[in-house]
This record gives structure tokens, C-alpha cells and sequence, in this order.
């Protein structure tokens, strides 16, 4: 799995979410390496990371240790923006020991019903031959019903090559894999459940986190808190990230291992 270390101190680990790469947490690792050993991460399928066929969250947790391993970090604070996020949530109910506080940002332990269809559309149907262009796929995208930062978003996924563009992801198998990705399907008992710090942090102006979700939140995260930053959506990292950075910084500093 690629990844990239820096800082010196306790090690945090930066997951991203769907379709991202490990530079969309970059700006949160700039302000954390400062007093920490930060390692951000290409999610398998996503990035230059290995490409998965399919994959579920115990497996994606399970790849997360063997990063720590390989960099011979026996705990971890852990952050996750969204897809990224459960990723995080599933380290810390199947590997403990492993992580020493979690900071989810805008998701819930929750399965989800499906939200991206526009988006695979989009994705799927846009050919990439010799003739395509840049500014051609991002008409593309926004033609298909994607908005105009998402696709600009999506998009860094696009890389050139000798006969023109292809997707850095593995397109196809996130398709395969997307309703475990949206679900929330884990190897535990219904008592089973993290009792160390957990921060949520809900964009106010996103749906992906409401009070439906506040009883399967503390049943599986007892020590849970949870704030809001009001004015943003479910990119609240990238929309107020002075205010995000400063919240997630913080709530590391308090729960030093």
C-alpha cells in the first residue's frame, strides 16, 4: 500500500475517502507533523495503491495495521473523512490495542443507501481515447449531473498516458465493492464496541450524520463527543480547515497515549 511518513512524536494515521487520495488530508498532516509522526495513506483501489478486486472494511482495517506494522508503530491516533472514516471506526472496534484515540469526520457507523450513482455514471461513461481532453471530461462530468467542484475533484483521479488518460482508481472495483462500502458489516458481536476517546465531526450542513445516528454512535463508541461545524458540508475539511484542523489537533493533544 503506498503511503507517506513525516513528522517525528506519536504516530496519527490520515485516511481519505472515497474516490481521494492521500493528499486530501494533506493540509490537517502540515499542521499535525509538527508535534507528530503522520502517515497518510492511498486507500487500496484508490491513489498508487494496490488494486482490490473487492474489498470490505475488515479487510481495509486489517491493510491499516500492516502499515503500521511495516513502519514498526505498535499504537496510533487514527483520522478518517467519510469513506475513510469507517475505515478508521472498523481499526478501532477489530484492532484496539492498536489505536489510541479515532476522529471521524462526517460519517456514521451506519450502512447507507446508495448515493453515488450519478457519479459511477459520470465516471463510466466518459471515454478515454486519445482525443479526450481535460476541460472535455470535466463538461463530461458536469453534462452527466455532477457538480462542478465534485467533478473537479473526481477528476484528479484522471492521469495521462502514451495514448492518452486513465483512471489512477480502480473504477471497477469500487463498483463491485460499493455496497459494502455504503454498509457497515463487521466480524463482531452486538456487544462489541471501542471505550477509548472517539471525536465525530458532522459538517452542518450535510446529511451524513443526524440524530438517527447518535444511539448506534454511542453504542458502539461509549466515549464519543461530537461537534459541528456549521457552514460546511460533507468536505467540511476543505471548506473550514483552519477551524477542523485546530479541533482534530486538539483532540489529539488531550488523549496523548
Amino acid at each position: 500500500m503506498h503511503y507517506v511518513s513525516s513528522g517525528q512524536g506519536e504516530a496519527v494515521l490520515l485516511i481519505h475517502g472515497l474516490f481521494g487520495n492521500l493528499d486530501n488530508l494533506k493540509n490537517l498532516g502540515s499542521v499535525l507533523e509538527q508535534r507528530h509522526q503522520v502517515i497518510r495513506v492511498d486507500v487500496p483501489n484508490h491513489g498508487l495503491s494496490q488494486h482490490w478486486d473487492n474489498m470490505d472494511y475488515a479487510q481495509l482495517a486489517d491493510a491499516m495495521i500492516d502499515v503500521l506494522d511495516e513502519l514498526h508503530i505498535k499504537q496510533a491516533h487514527v483520522v478518517g473523512h467519510s469513506m475513510g472514516g469507517k475505515i478508521a471506526m472498523a481499526m478501532a472496534l477489530l484492532h484496539p490495542d492498536r489505536v489510541v484515540s479515532l476522529v471521524v469526520a462526517d460519517i456514521a457507523p451506519v450502512a447507507y443507501s446508495p448515493r453515488h450513482q450519478t457519479v459511477f455514471a459520470g465516471l463510466t461513461s466518459l471515454e478515454l481515447t486519445s482525443n479526450t481532453t481535460r476541460k472535455a471530461a470535466l463538461t463530461h462530468l458536469m453534462d452527466a449531473g455532477i457538480d462542478e467542484p465534485t467533478s473537479q475533484f473526481l477528476l484528479k483521479n484522471l492521469q495521462r498516458t502514451d495514448t492518452g488518460f486513465e483512471w489512477k482508481m480502480n473504477l471497477t472495483g469500487l463498483i463491485e465493492s460499493y455496497d459494502r462500502i455504503i454498509g457497515w458489516d463487521l466480524p463482531l458481536t452486538n456487544d462489541s464496541h471501542f471505550d477509548k476517546p472517539a471525536l465525530f465531526i458532522r459538517g452542518g450542513e450535510s446529511n451524513y450524520v443526524t440524530a438517527e445516528h447518535r444511539d448506534e454512535i454511542m453504542r458502539q463508541f461509549p466515549r464519543a463527543s461530537a461537534k459541528t461545524l456549521n457552514g460546511t458540508g460533507h468536505w467540511l475539511h476543505a471548506q473550514k480547515p483552519e477551524i477542523f484542523n485546530r479541533i482534530v489537533a486538539e483532540f489529539i493533544e488531550q488523549n496523548q497515549g
